[in-house]
């Protein structure tokens, strides 16, 4: 452990290869540009991580070694040390700011999910005072079916980069932070409830500028910003007016727009792609024969019939 007078080392997520220095091995994937939260991939010998801080609040998620059957290890939070038996899918939590320490008897891979302070303060701005949000160090000793979910939809973005990625990634961070807020914060949030969802008049706007910005990477906190409401308060009203998520409000928006121009425009399948916002030719026909049935060609044939 650190001696007296010994300055404990910063690990701060918003720097490139922030970790590097702290492990054997680089990060096997790395995240880049995802405002507000940071992903990597790790596949690590057994090591012993010198005591550090973050500046980030983060979230570990390991995985268990099917050929090794130890892959325990000791973990100081704070100050406390326990001995972790680290079972498939066990996550630990490290808010910024908290003393920590670790070493794995085993060669492991795990996951780092580092989340900036200022996020949890922005989702949470209608749900507690700010200054009063501070989360509970976890040691890696128990599972959280959502987080779990929410690090395998990062990790499938991070190595797949589809249609959408930017908008999907705000509504994950968002639904982090809240669950965050609700099961890991010393504060419980107060939770307000809305029976009347999003005004006709916020609904047009919304409308309005999804429509005018389909070619665009639309971002979740853009359109929060258009109905002046924190992100989380916005998806649970859009959902309840829509009936679906922002999300999936827009690829159906899309796709749409996609049939609308193949039927009426003289554009080929690869242009129209790009102007309703697909990465290409081919995520434009996955999603179109997903939704409508049928090829965006087979559209094509039969107005030329």
């Amino acid at each position: 452990m650190r001696t007296q007078g010994q300055t404990i080392k910063i690990i701060d997520y918003r720097q490139e290869n922030a970790a590097d220095a702290f492990v054997p091995k680089p990060a096997v994937l790395s995240s880049s540009g995802w405002d507000g939260i940071h992903l990597e991939l790790h596949q690590q010998p057994k090591f012993d991580i010198a005591e550090h801080q973050h500046t980030m609040h983060v979230v570990v998620q390991g995985f268990a070694n099917s050929s090794l059957s130890d892959s325990s290890g000791e973990r100081w939070l704070d100050g406390k040390m326990i001995t972790e038996t680290r079972n498939h899918g066990d996550i630990a939590i490290i808010p910024a700011g908290i003393s920590h320490r670790c070493n794995w008897n085993t060669s492991v891979q795990f996951m780092i999910l580092a989340i900036e302070p200022t996020l949890l303060k922005q989702v949470g701005q209608d749900l507690v005072d700010g200054d009063r949000i501070e989360l509970i160090p976890h040691f890696m000793t128990r599972q959280d079916t959502l987080i779990q979910g929410i690090f395998c939809a990062l990790r499938e973005e991070l190595e797949s980069g589809k249609i959408g990625g930017y908008l999907l990634i705000d509504s994950l961070k968002t639904t982090l932070a809240i669950h965050l807020l609700r099961n890991y914060c010393t504060t419980q949030p107060k939770l307000s409830s809305y029976a009347d969802g999003l005004s006709a008049l916020k609904l047009q706007q919304l409308r309005e500028y999804i429509h005018e910005h389909l070619h665009e990477d639309v971002r979740l906190s853009k359109i929060a910003a258009i109905a002046q409401m924190s992100q989380y308060h916005f998806l649970r009203l859009f959902k309840q007016s829509m009936g679906v998520t922002p999300h999936q409000y827009i690829l159906q928006c899309r796709i749409e727009q996609a049939k609308y121009l193949l039927q009426h425009s003289k554009l080929s399948i690869a242009d129209i792609a790009v102007r309703v916002g697909f990465c290409d030719q081919s995520h434009l026909t996955r999603y179109f024969k997903r939704i409508i049935g049928v090829t965006p060609k087979q559209v094509l044939q039969r107005r030329s019939q």
